[in-house]
């Protein structure tokens, strides 16, 4: 009964602290949609995107800009694919009947 009381005392008091902080969490997010932050503004004019980190993404990215069609990025996955499968093959464990 001792812990039910105390944990029905910690659930309504975290229920009211993220009752009690929500309306600031809204003001503060409306604020930064409002106020653009200048190290962005520069940053995005002077450097371009970072690079996708792997084949894949750049895959995606391509199939994103337009620069390849749907069916140009299936067959790119499933050839990596299977060059992954022919590097890194995967044991199957047999079946146990």
């Amino acid at each position: 009964m001792f812990f039910l009381i105390i944990f029905s005392a910690i659930v309504i008091t975290v229920l009211a602290i993220s009752a009690w902080t929500w309306p600031e969490l809204a003001q503060e997010a409306q604020d930064a949609k409002k106020e653009p932050k200048p190290e962005a503004d520069a940053k995005s004019k002077s450097e371009p995107e970072a690079a996708p980190p792997s084949l894949e993404g750049v895959l995606v990215t391509q199939l994103m800009a337009g620069q390849i069609s749907a069916g140009q990025y299936r067959r790119a996955v499933e050839g990596l694919a299977a060059r992954d499968d022919d590097r890194h093959p995967m044991a199957v464990p047999p079946e146990n009947a």
